[in-house]
């Protein structure tokens, strides 16, 4: 099935083409990029020298954003889509390049960041004002980082002290629905110690999580939100050659939304007045050290928790879910003629408890990995694999091959080859009523093929993927393997700086299949347009963002007839903008109005998403 409509290709031409002439006529400057990237390679390497499809979020572009929780900054970039049960908080799913929301890994700081009986990453509950940079690496990365890595990785850096002295902000925001925020935090260093401390919370008001359409569920009362944080890192050096560094997060949240249950007479009716908690925890503690002018290791200790309650009836006790992950890592980064060699051992132990009884409560990864990645005359290459031993599932075996190369000095091509593999959660496997115990891993292939154009300050980029997941986990009541699940596309996408005004835009294009039946994968558009553009204009800076999402289609299942519906949710349009303003050296102060339409949409079958929203943050930070 095409889905790379001719218009579009000759839209691109036309763009390229203009863009290449009048690259002669403009001296800027080239776009803002991150000197190094990490996840693509698990070592420092050069932003513009990696094989893989990198995506850098800087803390600025965090501040800019219209997004008040991590899921709603991502989906303003290239290959991410989002679906949420409700407005801000709610349980929802992240979809890069289409994969399910599960076949993504997040890391915060290198500690994974989710709940083990979902199986999927907790999204809603990291503080924006903690985050200092993210990466978003899009395709599998399973020879890196082991299993749930199949469509890609979300990476959280938190804020480091790294310039002497002390260096403290805070800020307060209000807004739409009753939203109150703050956030404060100091970072520096003293002598050999950087040091960063931090604490934010709001509180949000909250619209109605769902409408008629769900009349199971509907109760039209106000759904809100509550999250409260603190976070801490420490790099002290040692010596000149060794550093010990630690850092923690603690985040606990509150959130009301609309479900239902079962009465005497097995009705599906709303529930009164459901609500549940959330405290996540990540904490970590490494040593590094420069063994000789070529060889570098590391050790680290990994812990994340991921404790929640639900209430979904009045009077009831809670459903408990507990989750926690420990993570033991040895790595050796080894540069040598060829490349930096990454190899290592790692293992990983996740254990499960609360009200629920499930048949295994404990699992373990053993692993092995090594890799390289390099550059020489115009060549880039990457390779890696990974060996993990399951104690559920045995062993798995996973790789990627990478090659790019410098075909003019402004044309750059790529391509890649790798597999993955996802194993199946705990709830999937166990959940009394909604699991299978037969469930077998997802084992994933992924291959791609991209040009990068750049030249005088703008970029333009086209990437081709195909992603074919064997053993595909469908949802619904009962989950099952399937043969196959494919998910092709291109991603396209420009950015550029033509004297003052910063431009970006991406074109994303999605075929995501269940093979078997041919139906799309739900709550994926097949076409998404994001855009926008900022402008300093003396002590203002201005900018906008707009979103273009078409349809998708959703597997909805209905609590009264305990049936999966499929059901159409109509494309929608949204724009943003905003205005910020330096008072002074010191003082800041941030307008913001989203979707200024006040457009009604759904990314998930009969639950409401926010109409007009405005934001007004005030923030102090001494230069």
């Amino acid at each position: 099935m095409a889905i790379f409509h001719p218009t579009v290709r000759l839209t691109a031409l036309a763009a390229a083409a203009w863009l290449a002439t009048s690259a002669q006529a403009q001296n800027n400057k080239e776009p803002q990029l991150a000197e190094t990237v990490v996840t693509a390679t698990r070592s420092e390497a050069r932003a513009n020298a990696v094989v893989s499809d990198v995506t850098v979020i800087t803390r600025e572009q965090v501040e800019q954003s219209a997004g008040r929780t991590l899921a709603e900054v991502l989906q303003q970039y290239a290959g991410v889509q989002i679906a949420a049960n409700g407005g801000r908080g709610k349980a929802g799913s992240v979809f890069i390049r289409g994969a399910e929301s599960r076949h993504t890994l997040l890391l915060v700081d290198g500690v994974r960041y989710g709940s083990a009986t979902l199986g999927i990453p907790t999204w809603n509950n990291i503080p924006l004002a903690s985050i200092e940079r993210i990466e978003v690496l899009k395709g599998p990365a399973s020879s890196l980082y082991g299993a749930d890595a199949a469509g890609g990785v979300v990476q959280i850096f938190t804020r480091r002290g790294t310039q002497d002295g002390a260096h403290p902000y805070a800020e307060v925001t209000v807004g739409s629905h009753d939203y109150r925020g703050a956030a404060a935090g100091v970072s520096g260093k003293a002598g050999q110690v950087g040091y960063s401390l931090n604490a934010s919370g709001f509180n949000d008001g909250g619209i109605s999580a769902t409408n008629g359409k769900y009349a199971a569920a509907y109760n039209p009362d106000r759904d809100g939100f509550r999250q409260r944080s603190v976070d801490g890192a420490f790099d002290w050096d040692l010596t000149r050659d060794w550093t010990l560094s630690g850092g923690f997060l603690r985040s606990e949240s509150s959130n009301y939304y609309d479900g239902s249950y079962y009465d005497s007479s097995f009705a599906a009716v709303p529930a009164d007045n459901p609500h549940g908690r959330l405290n996540t925890f990540v904490g970590r503690l490494g040593l590094k050290g420069q063994v000789t002018r070529v060889w570098t290791t590391r050790i680290d200790y990994r812990q994340s928790r991921d404790d929640s309650k639900d209430w979904t009836v009045s009077g009831q006790s809670a459903d408990i879910f507990k989750t926690r992950q420990d993570q033991l890592t040895w790595q050796n980064d080894i540069v040598t003629p060829v490349g930096t060699v990454v190899a290592g051992l790692e293992r990983l132990d996740q254990r499960v408890d609360g009200t629920t009884a499930y048949e295994v409560t404990r699992r373990s990864i053993t692993s092995v990995f090594a890799g390289i990645n390099g550059e020489a005359a115009g060549h880039t290459w990457q390779a890696s694999v990974r060996r993990d031993d399951n104690s559920q599932f045995g062993d798995k075996t996973t790789g990627l091959l990478g090659y790019g190369y410098q075909l003019l000095p402004s044309l750059r091509a790529h391509a890649s080859y790798g597999t993955s593999f996802v194993a199946p959660s705990f709830n999937q496997l166990y959940y009394p009523g909604f699991s299978n115990t037969k469930l077998e891993p997802e084992k994933g292939r992924n291959g791609e093929i991209g040009l990068t154009w750049s030249a005088a300050g703008q970029e333009l980029s086209a990437t081709y993927f195909r992603n074919k997941i064997r053993g595909f986990i469908t949802s619904g009541a009962r989950p099952v393997n399937i043969p196959y699940a494919r998910i092709e596309g291109w991603s396209l996408g420009y950015r550029g700086q033509l004297q003052d005004l910063s431009l970006y835009a991406n074109l994303d294009l999605l075929d995501p299949r269940n093979t078997v039946t041919g139906d799309l994968l739900p709550r994926r558009a097949r076409r998404q347009l994001t855009a926008g553009a900022d402008y300093p204009l003396g002590a203002w800076k201005l900018g906008g963002a707009l979103r273009v999402v078409g349809e998708r289609e959703e597997a909805f299942f209905n609590d009264a007839t305990y049936a999966t519906e499929k059901k159409v949710l109509g494309g929608y349009t949204t724009a943003d903008l905003y205005a910020s303003y330096a008072i002074n050296r010191d003082w800041s102060a941030q307008l913001r109005l989203n979707n200024l339409a006040g457009k009604d949409y759904e990314t998930a079958y009969g639950y409401n998403q926010p109409g007009r929203e405005a934001f007004l943050t005030l923030r102090w930070q001494p230069r």
